[in-house]
């Protein structure tokens, strides 16, 4: 493997380039995303080990190496052999042979497995894994099973190399290599090539910025059509990111522009190519001419002609006295129901499609448990589900019936990448209840409504407050605002719930009140703490976390306790918080793994940040790390009682969750929720971010905030809606 990087200079003004040839003792650093490497080398003419840094794809111990570079003498860490060029060559002594085998590089071989296939097979031992594999099971403990599994990870190994120093020879950082061969296989290179911008479109983690890079590498014209319709299509996704379904038509070309620094015009040109190949759909919005990208468009016609659909669909649901329904319903129950309770139930067994919304305390379960029992009398199919895991055991929970997410209630099937459940295959189902459905966005949400039967009912249950959805849209508060769906919205705070200062503390922000600082002693399920410091606010959220609630309330700071900041940036940030957390809660557990940023160990909290179909995690999903098998390339992670298997290479996918985003809790319930507030957050602190925050604690939530901070998101009630076009499809 030779890389000689663009930037490199061939020769220096102060000194000459030396050669030196040795072997890799120690990989003391290696970054997969820049390539960058220190490691220790026997050199040949060398009595101690010669410490080596520059940039390489890839780098195992045990390699021949062959460099190129200059001495330097670094202030901090000595005499240093700085590479400017560099080629990697398999081992070819014994020693060499089992350090590069057994250094993890091939899934299956550790280094006491690399002695045994050494100490067999000697200096043929790549020649057998290569060619003859069969003589693998020579070896006890060697089955068809294991030997498979390491001649396909020794090949899968040989491509990926040559893709590392294809991209890395072009300015690209290796972390993504791998994904790249599992999209495109042996075709990777050829497909990166051919159009280097697809990789932003089907690589997760693979941004627009990273392809242009890419791009103007292979020599591709800045004011090509082919850059000019990426970069298009790159502003829409950051929009939809945002949560808008749409752009207007002049902001876009504006953006677009300043973005790539092309003419109008060619910006223009592409806009009318995407339009023609039915990537953007044009629709003017309040008479102002927009586009979508089509996805999101048929999303929305979908969802609108789906509700019309389910609106006026004939139900074979025999009529309710609901004279005599309500006064059962309170004796089965042993309830008493409010005057506003027995309206919204009446109106969601009377209506074909109904939508119930209000915040915490309101009794909207009593609601739904009411309803339910009142249809299942009439021996109708009913069918739960909610958008997140967390959210559906709620739902079983509250109602002692089965529950599922959307997805697993639809039915992915990953070879197709689409739900097998659909208008041509409808749920079988009298009633669908879908819970937590703020959360719900445009494009899952037609998937959803697809699948239900003209002749099915539909309920919605959400708190139309809370956040809007991770994805684009805004469906719940559409579907509300169009006023084509009948509405119930409970207000009423009851009075067991009124003792919960949770509960009247959140409804008062979502009135534009901020809490009260806590007094010394008082007893609450809602603490406020404050300071005017950050460095004063992290020391208390650290000491609440680690040492005051555990002990004073007895919740397992791991397991109970979710740290929920309102962005990831900052030293109030989750991530920060996340590698303080960490090194509080589970500092000294092994082994540890390192991968795109973040390090693991058995015990840590860790979250999905995007939903995978094949493992049936979700973007949200939270678990903890069982077990790290450094050897097999495996991490094994704990998901709600079940066990999913992610290879190192996939860890992209997930980060700790010691701490997380407050958009990222929405759906999910926690005992105790605390919530650091500071200034630093300026951008982002608003009343329904608040509010959602401190609505997931159950039993307690501690507020830890500048007052400012505080009474700035209490009063802010941004009016930038998402720009949507579903309440005028409703309409």
């Amino acid at each position: 493997m030779d890389i000689t990087p663009a930037n490199y200079p061939q020769h220096t003004d102060h000194q000459p380039l030396v050669h030196l040839q040795g072997s890799v003792e120690r990989v003391t650093f290696h970054s997969e995303t820049s390539g960058f490497f220190v490691i220790r080398v026997k050199c040949k003419g060398q009595r101690e080990l010669v410490t080596m840094t520059g940039n390489t794809p890839s780098v195992t111990p045990g390699e021949f190496v062959d460099a190129t570079g200059i001495w330097f003498n670094d202030h901090k860490h000595g005499v240093q052999f700085k590479v400017r060029q560099i080629k990697t060559v398999t081992p070819d002594t014994l020693e060499g042979i089992e350090k590069y085998l057994g250094s993890g590089m091939v899934k299956g071989i550790g280094p006491h497995f690399a002695k045994r296939l050494v100490r067999a097979f000697g200096e043929q031992v790549f020649d057998i894994i290569e060619a003859n594999p069969e003589r693998l099971q020579e070896l006890d403990g060697i089955g068809k099973k294991r030997r498979e599994k390491i001649t396909s990870a020794w090949s899968e190994q040989k491509v990926i190399r040559e893709i590392m120093v294809f991209l890395q020879s072009h300015g690209v950082g290796t972390a993504r290599a791998v994904r790249i061969f599992k999209t495109y296989g042996d075709q990777s290179v050829a497909r990166v090539q051919e159009n280097p911008y697809r990789l932003a479109l089907d690589i997760h983690g693979i941004g627009f910025k990273t392809a242009d890079n890419l791009a103007m590498q292979l020599g591709i014209d800045r004011v090509s059509l082919i850059r000019a319709q990426a970069g298009v299509r790159h502003v829409l996704q950051e929009s939809s990111g945002a949560g808008h379904c749409a752009r207007p038509f002049d902001e876009l070309v504006a953006e677009a522009g300043q973005l790539l620094d092309i003419p109008e015009v060619t910006i223009k040109e592409a806009i009318a190519c995407e339009i023609n190949e039915q990537r953007l759909t044009p629709e003017a919005i309040n008479n102002i001419p927009c586009l979508f990208l089509t996805p999101l468009y048929r999303a929305e016609v979908g969802v609108a002609n789906h509700v019309n659909r389910l609106l006026h669909g004939h139900s074979p649901r025999v009529s309710i006295d609901m004279a005599a329904a309500i006064p059962w319903v309170e004796q089965k129950n042993d309830i008493r129901l409010s005057s506003s309770q027995k309206a919204a139930i009446t109106l969601a067994v009377q209506q074909k499609f109904c939508i119930i919304t209000g915040g915490p305390g309101v009794g909207k379960t009593t609601v739904v448990n009411s309803i339910l029992a009142i249809i299942r009398a009439r021996r109708v199919q009913v069918t739960l589900c909610a958008p997140t895991g967390r959210a559906a055991k709620r739902l079983s929970e509250s109602t002692g019936q089965e529950a599922t997410t959307i997805h697993r209630l639809l039915d992915f099937d990953p070879a197709t990448f689409d739900f097998k459940r659909n208008a041509d295959n409808p749920l079988s189902t009298d009633l669908l209840v879908v819970d937590e459905c703020s959360m719900v966005d445009v494009v899952l949400m037609n998937q959803l409504l697809r699948a239900v039967p003209d002749s099915a009912s539909i309920l919605l249950v959400g708190d139309v407050d809370q956040l809007p959805s991770v994805g684009p849209g805004a469906v719940l508060s559409d579907l509300i605002g169009s006023e084509q769906v009948p509405v119930v919205r409970l207000t009423e705070i009851f009075r067991q719930a009124a003792n919960s200062q949770i509960i009247t503390g959140s409804h008062a922000i979502n009135r534009g009140h901020a809490p009260s600082v806590s007094k010394k002693g008082e007893e609450t399920d809602f603490f406020y703490l404050t300071d005017d410091e950050p460095e004063a606010l992290f020391a208390k959220l650290m000491a609440v976390v680690t040492r005051r609630l555990p002990e004073k309330f007895g919740f397992d700071p791991i397991n109970d306790i979710q740290v929920l900041a309102p962005m990831n940036r900052g030293g109030l940030g989750a991530r920060s918080l996340n590698v303080a957390l960490q090194e509080a809660l589970n500092p000294r557990t092994h082994p540890r793994v390192t991968r795109y940023g973040w390090t693991y160990a058995p015990g840590d909290k860790v979250i999905q940040t995007v939903n995978n179909y094949d493992k049936d995690v979700f973007n949200g999903d939270i678990g903890r790390v069982k077990t790290i098998h450094i050897e097999d390339g495996e991490m094994l992670i704990e998901f709600d009682g079940r066990d999913v298997c992610y290879a190192l290479n996939e860890l992209d996918e997930i980060a700790l969750a010691y701490a997380i985003t407050i958009h990222k809790s929405q759906g999910s319930e926690y005992p105790c929720v605390v919530i650091p507030m500071a200034m630093q957050h300026f951008t982002m602190l608003e009343r329904n971010l608040l509010y959602t925050g401190i609505t997931r604690g159950k039993q307690m939530v501690v507020l830890v905030g500048q007052a400012k901070a505080v009474g700035m998101a209490a009063r802010t009630r941004k009016s930038n809606r998402r720009l949507t076009n579903l309440q005028m499809r409703l309409r």
